[in-house]
């Protein structure tokens, strides 16, 4: 090698935001003896509470956070357990929420998921890591990378000091939308989603429980927190969310349809509040409150993109916003952060190891098909699906669905840490395919089913686990460890059973609108009752 024996790294991983700190830290966890140099753009500490987005994790990303990453005792004290997420469909000029058909679980589900203070947490994933010994460069810049398999370079500068630059076998983009090595290689792609966001925090609790004293509405989450969910106001080809930080402050954003929602009303706060006050009255009366004290405000058009490639076998990999990016309405980033740093930690310590060059060619071919392939099924949740928002019943089903789909196949798998195993996921790769088509088919329909009627629906309240088979799913993903043929028979059961929890659905659209009847699925198996989730319309009023 022609860099000095200081200057040589099992592994440099630009960016030192979310994406990066975690990988860092899940490889001192698997592999404390591989040397890593982790290279941050910010000066830490960073501000709580501000510019950061993300702060909302779903199941995937907790179960990395906390178990993998053993991050439990900081979640439980320094963040937020949520309450799930919440939904409050139209109804009328939006001015009284409890008119609104509320979706959401009186009490907290029984797989935890948290808020997140992206500030808080990563400065105390930067503080841990030095502690431990890893070098963690921050308020420093990357000047110049050199791609070469298992000799990489990368010339970095820090404010005050001289250019370094420093050999890897294994390169790690984690630098955002940056996307340095993306940039580089020219392997950027358009993603077919055409929404965008603007958000903006301020320095106190806004708690949706406090919007009114109505007994019978109060009594529906009987804590009074609903205000720990991820709450989401939704209307046609729009939702704002509430997210409550850990600090005391609370997150707001616009996420919209650029074509229903031109991104030029919400791209200033003055916009923003404006855009509030005509189509979310209630929140942007709240908003007011806090005009002159706010944390910051941002604003992003087009925020979906695509790549290429996300990880190659001349071994470097793209993590976090630096590779793809779907859309937050689920929080799906922190799984991608948690499925990709499994990818990359794995390849980066079987290079330190000296594996094979054919060997980890294969396995990041693999990862590389499997990551892309589940963004796509993910983009599918909402590529043209935000004016489905606007209809109370449709985005019920979407819901549940949705959910159900997610919780039987992709997180049973992350919970059960197969992802890496390549021999056991060829194994499933005939269902996996059936799974995509069929999640595809159902997004179709409940476009369809939006569009063939639209009808008005208030003062109802639901809960998508009070239909035992999704409560018994989302229960069962910290099961204990199945070995591979019962896992694989459980994915065959949870499959079959989505096949008819998507008929059912498709039975009750027909039933209200024949013009559907051509999306109902041919299959056996008894029909899942969602008679839970089946809303009673106010009027039959027609778009």
């Amino acid at each position: 090698m022609s860099s000095h024996a200081t200057d040589f790294y099992d592994a440099v991983i630009m960016g030192g935001g979310l994406a990066g700190l975690t990988l860092a830290r899940q490889l001192r966890i698997e592999a404390p003896h591989i040397r890593v140099l982790v290279a941050e753009k910010r000066k830490h500490p960073v501000r709580e509470a501000a510019h950061k987005v993300g702060e909302s994790s779903v199941e995937i990303g907790a179960h990395y956070f906390g178990t993998v990453l053993r991050l439990e005792p900081h979640l439980r004290e320094k963040q937020l357990e949520k309450l799930g997420l919440r939904y409050f469909f139209p109804q009328g000029a939006n001015r009284d929420v409890t008119r609104r058909v509320e979706l959401g679980p009186p009490v907290h589900p029984p797989v935890p998921s948290f808020q997140l203070d992206r500030g808080r947490l990563e400065n105390y994933l930067l503080d841990d890591l030095r502690a431990c010994g890893v070098e963690v460069l921050d308020d420093c810049s990357v000047k110049a990378i050199t791609l070469e398999p298992r000799n990489h370079s990368v010339t970095i500068e820090a404010r005050g000091a001289a250019p370094r630059t420093v050999a890897c076998r294994y390169l790690v983009d984690a630098s955002g939308r940056a996307g340095l090595i993306k940039r580089k290689l020219g392997l950027a792609r358009e993603a077919d989603h055409g929404a965008n966001a603007s958000w903006f925090r301020v320095p106190e609790r806004v708690r949706i429980d406090d919007w009114s004293n109505d007994p019978a509405w109060k009594a529906r989450v009987p804590n009074g927190q609903r205000w720990l969910s991820t709450n989401h106001l939704m209307g046609r080809g729009y939702w704002v969310w509430l997210i409550p930080l850990g600090n005391g402050s609370t997150s707001i954003g616009i996420v919209a349809d650029g074509d229903l929602h031109p991104y030029s009303r919400i791209n200033r706060f003055e916009r923003a509040l404006d855009w509030l006050r005509e189509f979310e009255p209630q929140c942007a009366a709240v908003v007011e409150r806090y005009a002159d004290r706010l944390e910051d405000f941002l604003a992003l058009k087009h925020y979906a993109h695509s790549c290429e490639r996300v990880h190659s076998p001349d071994g470097w990999s793209l993590v976090g916003e630096a590779g793809v990016f779907t859309d937050p309405f689920y929080s799906p980033g922190s799984d991608f952060i948690a499925i990709g740093n499994d990818f990359a930690a794995d390849l980066i310590v079987r290079t330190a190891a000296g594996a094979p060059t054919g060997e980890l060619g294969e396995r990041a071919e693999a990862f590389n098909t499997t990551h892309l392939r589940l963004f796509d099924a993910f983009l599918r949740l909402y590529s043209h699906q935000y004016p489905l928002m606007g209809n109370a019943q449709v985005m019920t089903a979407k819901a549940a669905w949705d959910n159900g789909a997610y919780w039987a196949i992709p997180a049973l798998l992350y919970f059960q840490r197969r992802y890496t195993r390549l021999e056991f996921m060829a194994s499933i790769d005939a269902l996996m395919r059936r799974f995509f088509v069929l999640h595809a088919r159902m997004q179709q329909f409940l476009h369809a089913w939006d569009l063939a009627d639209q009808p008005h629906y208030e003062d109802a309240a639901a809960n998508v686990v009070s239909i035992e088979w999704l409560r018994r799913l989302q229960a069962s993903l910290e099961g204990p460890r199945l070995d591979d043929a019962t896992l694989r028979a459980r994915l065959e059961q949870n499959f079959a059973e989505l096949e008819s929890f998507a008929r059912s659905w498709q039975t009750l659209a027909s039933e209200r609108n024949p013009s559907l009847a051509r999306f109902v699925e041919v299959g056996e198996g008894a029909a899942i009752d969602i008679s839970p989730l089946v809303l009673q319309p106010v009027s039959a009023a027609m778009k």
